[in-house]
This record gives C-alpha cells, structure tokens and sequence, in this order.
C-alpha cells in the first residue's frame, strides 16, 4: 500500500454506489435496504465539493439506478453537469439530463450460450441504454431498473451490446467463482457480485476505462484521482487511481488491489477517507 506525497490532495473524488455510499449488493439495488446515504459520508462529499474538488460516481448500475443518488448527493451543483461512469465502464454520461457519452459494445453471443450450458435455468438481462433491460425472464423485484421486455436468449444477444447480466438467485456466489473457473471467460471482461451475479462487459472495458475517459474530458489526471469501492468490478479502478481505497468490507482481492482499506460501510468508512483530505 502506498503513500500519496504530504501535499497531496485529491481534484477528483470517485465513487462506487453499493457498499461504498451506502448498503447494498454488488451490482444491484437492494429493495431491502433503503438507499440513503448517511450524514457523515453527506458531510463528507460536501466538504470536498466546498473545496473545489469533483465528484463522480462509477458503478456497475445503469443509468436509472444511478440519477436518484446523484439528486441525494446534491449533484451536480448550480448549472453544471456531473459526468458519471455506469455499467461498469461500458457507458459514460452527464447529468442533467442524462446526456450518453460513451458506450462500447461486444458480442456476447457465444459466452452467453457457454454459461447455459452450465446454468440453463439462469436469467439473463441484456441493458438498453436510458430505456432499462430487454431479460429472458424476469428479475428478482428491485434488481434492476428501468423497462424490462422479454424476449429469447437468441433476440437477446443478437447484436452487439454493453452489458449483459447472469443471474441464478438459486445459486451462490462461490458457484459462480467456480462457474467463471469452469468455463474460462475470455476475451471479455467479467465481474461477479456479492450473489450468484455475473457482469460480462467489453474486453478491456472497466470502471478504470470507464473513469479515463470522463477524467480526460475533465483535464483531471489519474494520479490526482481518489477512487473508493468494495466490489471487484473496482479492482481496476483501485489500481488506476493515484490512491485506490477500498472498503473494509471487501473482499480480499480488492483489498490487495488498494493502496488503503478504509472501515466498513455500516462505519461510514467512504466518509472517513474523504475526511482524511478534506477534514472539518
């Protein structure tokens, strides 16, 4: 782990959503557990907007699941915009209104027939940009937002797309591991949850990627970003922020990726790193 310089102070603070803001499953928005972030961690974003730092989100959600915390942060402030990295990299937009940036697509026809071969009772959800999910059959309530239209497999990866989700809400997490180990997911990205969820996204595409780009537009380098999160789909982002800090909660992998390990997310440990560079 390692030590920004003494006069170091980040002008970019990003953000993951769930399990950093506030309680959550990786991935998803939680129906059990009210999203609200604290007044510490409040407090804390607020003390970096004061100083002129930028804040943006980078998430694994899509763009519904993403404009209502941007409203409960208070972002953007007055006129501006706010540009915020969704779908784990694979779209960038600003807000408001939501205004797509980037978005990078794959084929994800022939992993996707892969997985069922080992999962053939899964769900599988494939994101439509700023409309919701085209899904093979519905999701868990609360999982996912926006429309959700139905369609088969074959419709569903037919054209190239950013995201596709695996679901198995009567799996494990661990048999996802193993699911991942099993098949050998190349040539794309992939990301698995806190629950049997599995994220495929466009090779070389993360929240890093995703982050490099809204940064450039910003003229924000990475090595004066502070980036925060407790999922894998962070570990790229941990690594390519000049100070990667990840929740006391993660797992062991991302710890390792990070330069720090803040406390838990029930300890308000997003808002004790934000406080160690902006202080009260």
């Amino acid at each position: 782990m390692s030590r920004p310089a003494p006069d170091w102070r980040p002008r970019l603070v990003a953000l993951d959503i769930d399990g950093t803001l506030f309680m959550g499953g990786h991935g998803v928005a939680s129906t059990a557990v009210v999203e609200e972030v604290t007044p510490r961690v409040q407090a804390a974003v607020d003390r970096a907007l004061d100083a002129g730092a930028l804040v943006a989100l980078a998430t694994g959600r899509s763009t519904f699941g993403i404009t209502s915390v941007l409203e409960m942060l208070g972002l953007p402030r007055g006129d501006g915009q706010v540009l915020t990295v969704a779908s784990n990299g694979s779209v960038t937009f600003s807000y408001p209104p939501v205004e797509v940036l980037t978005t990078v697509t794959f084929d994800a026809s022939e992993i996707v027939r892969m997985l069922l071969d080992h999962v053939p009772h899964a769900l599988v959800a494939v994101e439509e940009i700023g409309v919701g999910y085209r899904v093979n059959h519905p999701f868990p309530e609360g999982e996912i937002t926006g429309e959700m239209k139905l369609e088969s497999v074959e419709e569903l990866v037919a054209e190239p797309v950013t995201r596709v989700i695996i679901r198995d809400p009567h799996a494990s997490e661990q048999d996802f591991v193993e699911l991942a180990e099993t098949v050998g997911l190349h040539g794309i990205n992939y990301y698995i949850g806190w629950t049997a969820w599995l994220d495929l996204a466009p090779t070389g595409v993360s929240k890093a990627s995703g982050l490099a780009s809204v940064c450039e537009r910003l003229g924000v380098p990475a090595e004066d970003v502070l980036a925060i999160g407790d999922g894998r789909n962070d570990i790229e982002m941990l690594r390519w922020a000049g100070r990667g800090v990840a929740m006391g909660q993660a797992p062991l992998e991302v710890q390792e990726a990070a330069d720090f390990v803040t406390s838990t997310v029930q300890d308000d440990g997003c808002a004790q790193e934000i406080e160690r560079w902006f202080p009260a």
